[in-house]
């Protein structure tokens, strides 16, 4: 399995992420504008998508730092297939893939190096485990 996001990667010290783009995927209205609110009020540049064709869309033009996304999206599309597409093209794209209907993600089935985090989860976690992903990370535009 992958590892799950906790609060033990709370370091919400100042950081200075200046431009860095995060790239948020999900469906449901409200879950994407507080995951989206959240970042932008954290200094995050913050683009949102409500499926995986809108997303590769952006991926196509946009510089992305970390994708966070859903795994089943509007349209019969997936955040899993989003998440290999977009290793792609950037093969050090840090990903973060959230559900509200699994508890668990396989390591067969994600990405490398990736997290999960399981609905519900709070802002604020989702904006410290963002913060320790870039943090330790060069950029990784895609």
């Amino acid at each position: 399995m992958i590892p799950f996001a906790s609060t033990a990667l709370a370091l919400t010290a100042y950081l200075d992420h200046g431009a860095s783009t995060v790239l948020v995927v999900e469906d449901e209205p409200v879950v994407c504008e507080l995951a989206a609110e959240a970042l932008l009020e954290e200094g995050y540049r913050v683009l949102t998508a409500a499926d995986a064709w809108e997303a590769e869309e952006i991926l196509a033009r946009e510089s992305v730092d970390l994708l966070f996304t859903d795994i089943d999206l509007a349209r019969n599309t997936n955040g899993i297939a989003l998440a290999r597409q977009a290793r792609c093209q950037c093969p050090d794209l840090p990903v973060v893939y959230t559900s509200g209907g699994r508890a668990e993600l396989s390591s067969g089935e994600a990405v490398s190096h990736s997290v999960f985090v399981p609905k519900p989860y709070r802002p604020s976690q989702l904006v410290a485990l963002t913060n320790g992903i870039l943090r330790s990370s060069q950029p990784h535009h895609a």
